[in-house]
């Protein structure tokens, strides 16, 4: 069960800051079902509409906890007192807003132009920066909604990285095992994520040191590009 921060429309009483966990921001469509907009680790925070002045999340978009882990809680009117005071954490705080903006941009970009085997190479890498784990638990079920996609387009994907030796998935548990191999795979939308995290805040999430099963294993089948009709599955 995936913890529920902040539901659509909601007035936000807190602040959160993740640590080693992982949140995702949804929006809901009319039929009810949520896809993901933006992710945040460790990076940043969640409450953003606060930033701007609102103390309630828009009409269709919530936000939920995707990887559990520790994450920091902030009462809203003490974070408001703070951001109003203290013009160094209003600067850092609204150079991240500004990179969460770039965020949802991009990640309209991806999912519109690139292939589900990149997109869920690009949110598995955002997710692996964000958590200090190389395993962490993930279904297909929710990994497909948060790629806005069918299942069964998962199953292929993540078969597909599986094959060429850049992850293992079993029970409900995701494990990176060549993460310079997913790297490769994944589309420009990773690394232009991250340089502009780096630009605007003098940091990303990304790991600082590299995982020891990080490295290209010698025995992993490079992973075939999708064909532009594959690409559009939905």
């Amino acid at each position: 069960m995936k913890r529920l921060l902040y539901e659509p429309g909601g007035r936000i009483e807190a602040i959160y800051f993740p640590v080693n966990s992982v949140a995702s921001i949804l929006t809901t469509l009319s039929g009810g079902a949520g896809v993901e907009i933006a992710t945040v680790g460790n990076e940043g925070m969640l409450g953003s509409p606060v930033v701007l002045g609102s103390d309630a999340m828009p009409a269709r978009e919530f936000c939920q906890i995707q990887v559990p882990g520790a994450i920091l809680r902030m009462d809203k009117q003490a974070f408001a007192e703070v951001l109003s005071q203290n013009d160094t954490f209003r600067g850092v705080i609204q150079l991240y807003v500004q990179a969460l903006f770039t965020q949802i941009a991009q990640q309209v970009a991806c999912n519109a132009l690139h292939s589900v085997e990149e997109r869920c190479s690009r949110w598995l890498l955002l997710t692996h920066d964000r958590v200090h784990s190389d395993s962490f638990p993930l279904t297909q079920e929710f990994l497909a909604q948060m790629l806005g996609v069918r299942r069964a387009s998962v199953t292929l994907a993540a078969g597909a990285l599986q094959s060429a030796g850049l992850i293992r998935y079993r029970r409900g548990q995701m494990e990176i095992v060549d993460r310079q191999g997913l790297e490769n795979v994944s589309c420009e939308c990773y690394r232009v994520l991250r340089d502009e995290f780096d630009r605007l805040l003098g940091h990303s999430p990304r790991r600082v040191q590299a995982s020891k099963k990080s490295a290209p294993s010698t025995s992993s089948r490079p992973l075939k590009k999708q064909s532009r009709s594959r690409r559009s599955a939905r």
